[in-house]
């Protein structure tokens, strides 16, 4: 579940780059988010 919230998240990122005029911060903030929940993922195994 979290793993594929975290793909969904960069997806979206990925989206904000290529059209960085909308929501451009706010999917940042989504890619800083799923990094995180990836590392948590990996520390905890």
């Amino acid at each position: 579940m979290l793993e594929t919230l975290a793909v969904v998240l960069i997806i979206l990122w990925v989206l904000g780059l290529v059209s960085s005029y909308t929501l451009g911060g706010f999917i940042h903030i989504l890619l800083v988010i799923a990094v995180i929940v990836i590392v948590l993922r990996v520390i905890r195994g």
